[in-house]
């Protein structure tokens, strides 16, 4: 058994909330967080995470940032008036600095960007206070760094390409075939 399978399984309480509205995503880290000793409880909207926090508030949280229904902080606030020991780490798809502030200011002890594998969400679940985080092994490239920022720009927008193009000081069409093509590695 690995060190930190030994960590987890000293806890008494390994209760464990997934709150994610990507269906697949939330399902794959469930199974992977279930084997990795962990009771999985999981919710795929504001709404069905702040029930069940109330109805069980569990040692441990994922929230995803954005949901369909709201934001992911709302769940952190309750969890932490529900367990003020809750040890929480935000996902998000669309991560900048000023959002990991704010969850991390909300109580969450830390932020990670989808997607992140199983991993690296036990590790930021049971570190320690002190402890830095590794360099990223595989940083994201230039031209993914440039495409997550039209992303989140032509999601701020409404999903208006008009808009989202005069925003970005780029033409309408040069914007539209970015949109279309598949997000670069």
């Amino acid at each position: 058994m690995s060190a930190m399978r030994e960590d987890i399984a000293a806890l008494q309480d390994r209760s464990l909330l997934l709150l994610d509205d990507d269906g697949p995503f939330l399902n794959r880290l469930a199974r992977a967080m279930e084997n990795r000793g962990f009771e999985v409880a999981t919710a795929a909207s504001v709404e069905a995470g702040i029930a069940s926090v109330q109805a069980m508030p569990p040692s441990f949280a994922v929230v995803d940032l954005r949901l369909e229904d709201g934001s992911g902080l709302d769940v952190v606030d309750t969890l932490l008036k529900a367990r003020p020991d809750c040890r929480i780490v935000v996902l998000t798809g669309y991560g900048n600095i000023a959002t990991a502030v704010a969850a991390v200011k909300a109580g969450a002890i830390d932020y990670l960007a989808k997607p992140a594998d199983a991993d690296a969400v036990v590790d930021a679940l049971m570190a320690t206070a002190d402890a830095k985080p590794p360099p990223p092994e595989n940083p994201m490239s230039a031209d993914r760094v440039r495409w997550e920022h039209i992303q989140r720009v032509y999601e701020l927008c409404g999903r208006n390409v008009s808009e989202t193009a005069r925003r970005l000081n780029m033409h309408r069409r040069t914007l539209q075939r970015i949109l279309a093509k598949r997000s670069p590695r």
